[in-house]
């Protein structure tokens, strides 16, 4: 007898993958839950690290050593940047609280180091900001078949620095002549000071000690005068804070450098093809004088130091009325301390105290100044820097006017070149420059150097052009002798002096 239907039924087994597919059901939706979920947990945590990395960017902006740079860059992280999380429970808004503080605490931390193992202790060391956004959970959509509700609190972390770069100057360096005693080069005690710099004599750096930095310019002492000496420098943009030192000491190319002073010696033609090239400013005052005739360089039918130059006896007292009335119109003189000898005698060496002999400077050039400047031609100050009267001088051309002393001409305006560059607005001024300072000793500096921190940028003004001054026991100073003033700190968008226009600031994300 065939069996009926029951018999056939019961033993009919194609539907038992239905089972099974119902057994595996709570699985399955985990295994989706698990896919879903994560997916808008990943998206919350883009979110946040985004959030993060806008306020870190924000933030960064601020730090430029500057009083107030950390409240400022909380400020920014706080304010400055709006974000929100989509797929986060409760509120939406992305929010940093501030944190005003120079320090590691907080949701804003300021370090010295981009290692994190140095807290910032103000706005001048604050090098790197650290953010972190508020956290925020999600709550799972299809999890909680499994027994998981809400995922554990994530948080956006973000740290950021400023990245610095100098653009289109002469590359010059100098060794912290205070390494010392002020490893940071604080600029503001040292405005208005004489500073001697002597050339690397091709060894290890010392205090004082200046040289060149690389760029890609080219190699050689060509392409270093080119950088010293012309108008459009050549090269792109040196790192701030991390730059690389030219090996040799290139005495030669300081003739490309006194380019800014009216004199072009012979053999510049590789340097510059002409004095349009190579323009001096067109203030050149300078305590050498020029005898008549096509020669510009430095010498005895060029440019060369008069009969009478001023060299004081004293480092604190300066000429009296006699001793003024017989000496040669005169150049920015050093500072008195620096002006008694090759060597000197100022407390901090290579350093002055700003202690030049103004009186004798207005005294001596009677032609141009018939009286002595009051206090308000200055700014209102009684003791003006160099730069100061520079500054004063350029823009004034009357003050500029040449004279005949013994026979040699002492000139304000150039006579070499046929017309000089007047600092400001858009051009840089052709006697300042924009040094960095190092800590040779402590970063190692012997020829070339890579990754060496620079301490500080200084904008300096050049007092005397590069030449020897005198024999025996007259001698005064050494063809590797640079002597400057300091003007003030380089800053973002000009630096101190006007037409500087040189220094660009990116900040950018470490982690």
């Amino acid at each position: 007898m065939k069996n009926g239907i029951p018999s056939q039924f019961y033993r009919d087994e194609s539907g038992a993958v239905a089972a099974t597919y119902g057994l595996a059901l709570i699985g399955l939706v985990a295994v989706a839950g698990v896919g879903f979920d994560y997916s808008r947990l990943a998206g919350m945590d883009s979110e946040l690290q985004n959030a993060a990395d806008q306020s870190a960017l924000a933030a960064a902006t601020q730090l430029d050593g500057k009083s107030g740079a950390c409240a400022r860059a909380s400020a920014a992280a706080v304010s400055l940047v709006a974000n929100e999380t989509l797929l986060a429970s409760g509120a939406t808004a992305i929010t940093v609280p501030s944190e005003t503080t120079c320090d590691a605490t907080g949701q804003i931390r300021f370090w010295q180091d981009k290692g994190k193992a140095t807290a910032a202790t103000n706005d001048s060391n604050a090098n790197y900001v650290e953010v972190f956004v508020n956290a925020r959970s999600v709550d799972y959509a299809l999890l909680p078949v499994t027994g998981l509700l809400r995922s554990d609190t994530i948080q956006g972390i973000a740290l950021a620095g400023l990245g610095s770069a100098i653009c289109k100057v002469p590359p010059v360096m100098m060794c912290n002549p205070q390494e010392s005693s002020d490893p940071n080069f604080t600029i503001a005690n040292y405005i208005g000071d004489g500073v001697r710099l002597v050339a690397n004599d091709g060894g290890g750096y010392t205090p004082g000690n200046f040289g060149y930095l690389e760029t890609n310019a080219g190699n050689g002492a060509i392409a270093t005068g080119r950088t010293l000496g012309r108008l459009e420098v050549p090269g792109d943009c040196i790192a701030a804070d991390g730059v690389t030192t030219k090996p040799g000491q290139q005495i030669s190319v300081l003739d490309a450098l006194n380019t800014r002073f009216d004199i072009f010696e012979n053999g510049l033609n590789n340097t510059c093809a002409n004095a349009a090239e190579c323009p001096p400013s067109n203030n050149t005052r300078k305590d050498l004088l020029k005898k008549g005739g096509p020669t510009c360089g430095i010498g005895k039918n060029g440019w060369q130091v008069g009969a009478n130059p001023y060299r004081p006896a004293s480092s604190t007292v300066p000429l009296s009325a006699t001793e003024v009335a017989a000496l040669d119109p005169m150049g920015y003189p050093r500072d008195m301390c620096h002006a008694v000898s090759e060597e000197g005698s100022c407390a901090l060496d290579r350093v002055g105290d700003g202690n030049w002999d103004r009186n004798a400077y207005f005294s001596s050039n009677s032609h141009i100044y018939p009286t002595a400047p009051g206090n308000s031609t200055f700014g209102s100050t009684s003791a003006p820097t160099r730069y100061q009267v520079y500054k004063y001088e350029a823009q004034n051309a009357s003050l500029l006017a040449s004279t005949m002393s013994g026979g040699l001409t002492a000139a304000g305006a150039p006579i070499c070149a046929a017309s000089g560059v007047a600092g400001g607005g858009a051009n840089p001024d052709r006697r300042v420059l924009s040094v960095a300072v190092i800590n040779c000793q402590s970063e190692g500096v012997i020829g070339k150097t890579v990754d060496v921190d620079v301490a500080a940028w200084v904008d300096v003004f050049l007092v005397e052009p590069s030449a020897t001054r005198g024999q025996g026991n007259d001698r005064i100073t050494e063809k590797s002798d640079v002597y400057v003033e300091i003007i003030g700190a380089t800053t973002l968008g000009g630096g101190s002096t006007a037409g500087q226009e040189i220094r660009k600031d990116v900040p950018y994300l470490i982690e």
